[in-house]
């Protein structure tokens, strides 16, 4: 029986999870793994606030360096969120030759290069299943099971509470905002949901999970990350009148040495898998050159399923004689910007003889090509016109969209969403 000595950095939601789940699994982890996991020390911002679990008063601390120079701490589970100062405590560890399990998406997004060279230096493992979607289990077989693959593509959901958000919106007809202020009251939204519904979180995940999938490190800033702000109802009703379905895709694809990333609103048939995906679950599609296509699918978030992969991990790091690191590819990879998509645009426009030509001639001159078009009456002064493309690239969009905002038979463009078959 192995015997090992855990700390954990903070105790509050997953904190919380993580005792829940040793104190109820405890026994079965000893009978089948054969490793008894001894919580130390616990550090918290204040030691006399009540918790949701009981704790024993003797292992709160509000001082680090009780952790970081107790020797009989083997492995440290850190779970604070944010990047300061947790990046320093995951490095401090590392480098005193502790293993470190983490959730922190950030650190993991914008640190990981360092961390890894910390833990290689001294020893330590570094592992972090739980920083993207939650209890579902990504990290392990992206590192471990998937090895004799080129990864090709990926695509997901991989925040739940965007999907929601989508979800409540398609299924209820409610606004935007009505539903984030009811997910705000169930606790799925933040009180400020800035990086939920901008994409931020989505876009720290995709770069671990593209980091990992294409062994060339894929950073924050060079993905693409656009949030849910504008999608409205109408676009939602005309989607499904379309056989499409929205939902904040993550996507990452490589070929040739070339990367794209991006995190945005997308179009996707009502068919596709992903589009099952609904609430706050998440889902991840992998497509690899041997194995084909691989859909993960749980909860993406939340204290149980969260500290499910946390002491999965701290498990995993106590058998391992010795850790695993990542060997990134030495080719620098080229970034791509100018993708190849198909695009789905909302416009009003007066409603008057030659306007529809005008249009499609613009988009003719900037060598995007209509697959899609619907005219709908909105008053007797103003219509709405909808437009699928065949794949077109961001920049020949991005071109025919200044023409046709600066049209004066076009009064607004109401939406440019991108579509994925």
């Amino acid at each position: 029986m192995k015997k090992i000595g855990l700390a954990l950095l903070g105790l509050g939601t997953i904190g919380s999870g993580v005792m829940k789940v040793l104190n109820e699994n405890g026994e079965l982890i000893k009978k089948q793994e054969e490793i008894e996991i001894d919580v130390r020390k616990i550090l918290v911002r204040d030691k006399a606030k009540k918790r949701s679990v009981e704790i024993e008063p003797s292992l709160l601390t509000d001082n680090y360096d009780d952790i970081l120079n107790d020797d009989s701490i083997d492995i440290i589970a850190e779970f604070m969120g944010g990047e300061d100062p947790a990046f320093l405590y995951i490095r401090d560890a590392l480098r005193k030759g502790k293993t470190v399990i983490t959730a922190n998406k950030e650190v993991i997004a914008k640190h990981w290069e360092e961390l890894d060279e910390e833990a290689r230096l001294s020893g330590a493992g570094l592992y972090f299943e739980a920083s993207v979607a939650g209890g579902i289990p990504i990290i392990k077989p992206l590192r471990r099971s998937l090895q004799a693959n080129r990864i090709l593509k990926i695509m997901g959901i991989i925040n739940g509470t965007t999907n929601y958000i989508l979800t409540k919106m398609t299924e209820e007809g409610r606004s935007f905002e009505d539903v984030l202020a009811e997910a705000q009251k169930l606790g799925y939204a933040e009180p400020d949901p800035t990086a939920d519904i901008e994409g931020y979180d989505a876009r720290y995940k995709l770069s671990i999970l593209s980091t990992l999938c294409f062994r060339n490190r894929v950073p924050v800033d060079r993905i693409y990350c656009q949030g849910i702000k504008g999608i409205s109802a109408d676009d939602i009703k005309y989607a499904r009148e379309l056989g499409y379905g929205i939902k904040l895709l993550a996507i990452a694809k490589k070929e040739n040495n070339k990367i794209e990333a991006r995190v945005h609103p997308t179009f996707i048939p009502l068919s596709h898998p992903l589009y099952a995906v609904r609430d706050s679950y998440n889902a991840i599609f992998i497509k690899g050159d041997m194995v084909g296509d691989l859909m993960f699918y749980g909860r993406g978030a939340g204290d149980l399923p969260t500290a499910s992969a946390i002491v999965s991990d701290i498990i995993t790091a106590g058998q391992n004689g010795k850790h695993y690191y990542v060997k990134f590819d030495q080719e620098e990879p080229k970034f791509e910007d100018n993708w190849l998509s198909e695009y789905y645009m909302r416009l009003v426009v007066k409603d008057q003889p030659g306007v529809l030509a005008e249009i499609a001639g613009i988009f003719g001159r900037h060598n995007v090509s209509l697959d899609t078009v619907i005219q709908k009456l909105r008053d007797k002064n103003n219509a709405t016109i909808i437009f699928i493309t065949h794949k077109a690239s961001e920049k020949w969009i991005s071109n025919a969209m200044k023409e046709i905002n600066a049209s004066p038979s076009v009064i607004s463009v109401e939406s440019l969403i991108r579509v994925e078959k």
